[in-house]
């Protein structure tokens, strides 16, 4: 792992899981975030307690001290991380947490479909949508690359 307060573990080759992970690296200016896509040759070995299989269910998180979350719980505190979307906590009120994570169980379920009908397709034809950086730090030395 690395010193970013949360992992996300995302399907890469969703076109909607990946356009939020990419936004997500793009507010994330103080590297609280580490983006792990659960389709990458070396995953298994470098993660072997996620289960891919079930990571590409359900969205898993992994907070530095090693506690696992999982579905909505990722993306809200994700997006807090970054301090954007403030909103979302609603979801995490009791009477509602009970409606939204059945609504993202949903979604996570059906997203290659919903995927299709809002962006063309269901899946990416290269090994990602986009190339997310893990980290600000490795966004840093790709840059430093290219120049």
């Amino acid at each position: 792992m690395n010193d970013s307060a949360l992992t996300i573990f995302y399907d890469g080759r969703c076109p909607l899981c990946a356009a939020e992970m990419k936004q997500l690296r793009q507010h994330d200016v103080a590297g609280k975030l580490c983006l792990e896509d659960i389709n990458q040759p070396d995953f298994v070995q470098r993660f072997p307690h996620i289960d891919p299989v079930e990571a590409d269910r359900m969205l898993h998180g992994q907070w530095a001290n090693g506690t696992l979350i999982y579905g909505l719980d990722v993306t809200v505190q994700a997006w807090a991380l970054v301090g954007r979307h403030q909103w979302l906590k609603l979801l995490r009120l009791p009477l509602v947490r009970w409606f939204a994570d059945l609504g993202y169980l949903l979604f996570a379920r059906y997203r290659r479909q919903i995927s299709s009908l809002l962006t063309g397709s269901s899946r990416c034809d290269a090994q990602a949508c986009h190339k997310i950086p893990a980290s600000v730090s490795a966004e840093t030395s790709q840059i430093k690359e290219i120049r």
